[in-house]
């Protein structure tokens, strides 16, 4: 598997699957997913998907709240790409009607994903999204 700049160009297509899914196509996504059974998503939305069809079925409702999506931006944190594995930091930044809303709302959220090499390409076997993008007090963010 090639490095950082086969990497970037791979990160370039899951910008697009991010545009998709703010659009209402979840495809892009389950293109990027690796096919193997390990796969996990834990999105906005709560709780951890696991394996490929637990994975399909929450892009499938993450893409059916989102409508007439754009990207704002990305702010990459951080990366780290070796012949095994590959990991991404970012803060993304689309704006979408959400569910039967009439306004774009900016939609932030961090992310980690982590991808690694099959059948020469990179492939997301973890994303970790959650809309927790500034600082919050303890007491906000741990209630009983």
């Amino acid at each position: 598997m090639g490095g950082a700049d086969e990497f970037d160009a791979q990160v370039e297509q899951y910008h697009e699957a991010l545009r998709a899914i703010i659009n209402g196509d979840p495809s892009g996504y389950k293109a990027m997913y690796s096919q193997g059974e390990d796969v996990t998503l834990a999105n906005p939305f709560g709780g951890v998907a696991r394996g490929r069809a637990e994975v399909e079925e929450r892009l499938d409702r993450a893409a059916a709240t989102f409508r007439d999506g754009e990207i704002v931006g990305f702010e990459t944190i951080t990366k780290s790409v070796t012949s095994e594995l590959a990991y991404l930091v970012e803060v993304e930044k689309p704006r979408a009607k959400i569910a039967g809303s009439d306004e774009l709302t900016p939609t932030d959220i961090r992310v980690t994903t982590i991808f690694r090499p099959e059948a020469g390409t990179w492939k997301v076997v973890h994303r970790h999204a959650d809309p927790a993008v500034g600082a919050q007090p303890a007491e906000t963010v741990f209630q009983g």
